[in-house]
């Protein structure tokens, strides 16, 4: 940050630089370091080591798409794992899920939870909710005790490095797939088409090799580098580029992004996506 006016995402290549208002909390817990401004744009916005998590402005359309795509890839889902997410935003959308019973949360550092539910109310109300269970943990050995116990997970992450580099791999999406009852969804954030495209490759063709179903669909987000992020969703169930429920009347008024006809096309990629991920 300089100026005391501004800050600044710079990393591979590409920056993003915000006007701000006013510091509201920044700290170094044993994980990561944690900024949370306000600003005057885009709202309140939160950074994990230097990377924009989050801006009010537009979370809802990454916090919708991570949700949604998987909860209406499946039939009935009453038990969801939530990996990272420790904004809350993602507890929020499965939340307006009725048939949801159980909602575990799974977040390695208990001070990203304690700072959203102080100055990000918007997206930690999703805590408030009584089917949410805190677990501060490791995603990847929480997982390895639980399995063939849910029927969605959604992995939040950070980007792959620090914290969040060890849910990039491939045994932990072995150790996904065996906590799933059957017929159960993945959903994990998986970077960038335009930025990060080994990754996207890499992470699509662990999916592949594990599940019987599985895609990469796109999410426009405007503060994220180059303006989009994926969501790659995996099933041994159901087909997940369509979904298998549509939301009723109630619930689509409370969105601002998902509708299923967007569900469906979110997966269609551009030409080079299409052969990036070809035989993935």
């Amino acid at each position: 940050m300089s100026g005391n006016r501004w800050v600044t995402e710079a990393a591979n290549g590409f920056g993003t630089t915000i006007e701000i208002k006013e510091e509201l909390y920044v700290a170094q817990s044993d994980y990561q370091k944690i900024e949370i401004y306000d600003t005057y744009k885009v709202g309140k916005i939160m950074l994990l080591d230097g990377i924009i998590q989050l801006t009010e402005y537009d979370e809802f359309a990454y916090q919708e798409m991570m949700a949604h795509l998987p909860l209406f890839s499946h039939p009935a889902p009453e038990r969801v794992l939530v990996i990272g997410g420790g904004d809350g935003g993602v507890l929020r959308e499965i939340a307006r899920h009725a048939g949801v019973r159980l909602i575990d949360i799974c977040e390695i550092d208990r001070m990203v939870i304690d700072a959203c539910r102080k100055y990000l109310p918007s997206l930690a109300c999703g805590y408030d909710d009584p089917r949410v269970n805190i677990h501060v943990a490791d995603g990847n050995e929480f997982v390895r005790d639980r399995q063939g116990y849910y029927d969605v997970i959604i992995v939040d992450s950070t980007d792959p490095v620090g914290p969040g580099e060890v849910l990039f791999g491939e045994e932990f999406y072995l150790r996904m797939k065996r906590s799933l009852r059957p017929g159960g969804v993945i959903a994990s954030q998986s970077e960038s088409l335009f930025l990060h495209p080994a990754i996207v490759k890499r992470l699509l063709s662990i999916a592949g090799k594990l599940f019987l179903h599985s895609g990469y669909a796109i999410s426009y987000v405007p503060t994220y580098p180059t303006g989009s992020i994926g969501v790659c969703v995996a099933s041994d169930g159901r087909e997940v580029r369509q979904p298998v429920r549509r939301p009723d009347a109630a619930l689509q008024s409370q969105l601002r992004y998902y509708t299923p006809e967007l569900h469906t096309a979110s997966f269609v990629l551009p030409y080079f996506g299409e052969q990036l991920l070809k035989g993935g």
